[in-house]
């Protein structure tokens, strides 16, 4: 199958106005970083992400998956063939204690609705920058909670093509882990198992976490979040802050002087320019303490 014959095939699956060509992906990206997919489509339902798997396998295409972008470095040179991006998907419903999410729905979002349903459990993910895919994917978390505590399945396409549902107990998930990403699966919707709480509780939480968060990280500028993984014994803030890199820039991208775990786009920096950053902080916390900082971002892209 040519690149043409593909591109009118999910024109026909998904709508001509869900697929572009030439798509700068910093347009899609917290980072505002990022070149050009030759090929980005934007499906609206899960039928929709199953049709065009399907057609981008059978051409040998390459595929790369996209949320909304928040953990993600997508290079200068962008990504060749199809980029999907999953944003369109983002309904949030009830049923029970239950609240099922689709995987383009923020994580912010799906904590709001649990309180706005008195729903207790999701405010450690008031604050997480991601959605419901890429929180599952990584087992995001933050203030003491993790994805894995609330979450009771995950609906998945796999790389055979099948829609299955996976539980808890079948995504190995860790720290900032699951096997999704091994398995070749695509995270489609995830089921949150919750408790009924009390409605004011619930929202003195999520205001003492927005309040930690705001106060202590450098929201006012494009980044990726927290950029590295938290090393055995040791957390990466202050291993990067007492290593003196608080300030450090190469072009547009700096270690933040507010937070030392959070690299900055101050000022229009390159793709390449943050990774330098990233590089330069790892080699100089190597060095001065011997700890090996592991990233947590993930760098797409050729």
């Amino acid at each position: 199958m040519t690149t043409e014959t593909l591109y009118n095939a999910l024109s026909s699956v998904l709508g001509a106005g869900n697929i572009r060509r030439n798509e700068l992906l910093s347009h899609h990206t917290y980072t505002k970083l990022g070149g050009k997919a030759d090929i980005a489509i934007f499906p609206r339902t899960i039928q929709d992400v199953k049709h065009a798997v399907d057609l981008v396998r059978s051409a040998a295409t390459a595929l790369t998956v996209l949320g909304n972008g928040s953990n993600v470095i997508v290079t200068d040179e962008g990504i060749r063939g199809v980029t999907m991006i999953l944003t369109g998907l983002d309904e949030i419903r009830r049923d029970g204690k239950r609240i099922i999410a689709d995987c383009g729905a923020a994580i912010i979002g799906v904590s709001n609705f649990a309180y706005a349903q008195s729903l207790t459990g999701l405010e450690f993910a008031c604050g997480i920058p991601g959605s419901v895919g890429g929180a599952v994917y990584m087992n995001a978390g933050a203030y003491g909670g993790e994805v894995s505590d609330v979450l009771l399945s995950a609906l998945v396409l796999t790389r055979d093509g099948e829609i299955l549902e996976r539980r808890n107990d079948e995504l190995d998930l860790s720290y900032r882990h699951s096997n999704v990403e091994r398995n070749g699966d695509i995270v489609l919707q995830a089921t949150f198992a919750l408790d009924p709480g009390d409605p004011v509780a619930i929202r003195a939480k999520m205001d003492e976490l927005t309040f930690l968060r705001t106060s202590k990280q450098p929201l006012e500028y494009p980044s990726c979040g927290s950029v590295f993984k938290r090393p055995p014994g040791y957390f990466a803030g202050k291993l990067i802050q007492d290593a003196g890199l608080q300030g450090l820039r190469i072009g547009g991208a700096e270690v933040s002087t507010k937070h030392a775990g959070f690299i900055v786009n101050v000022n229009d920096a390159t793709a390449s320019e943050y990774i330098q950053v990233i590089e330069a902080v790892q080699a100089a916390v190597k060095e001065k303490f011997g700890v090996a900082l592991e990233r947590e971002v993930r760098i797409i892209g050729d």
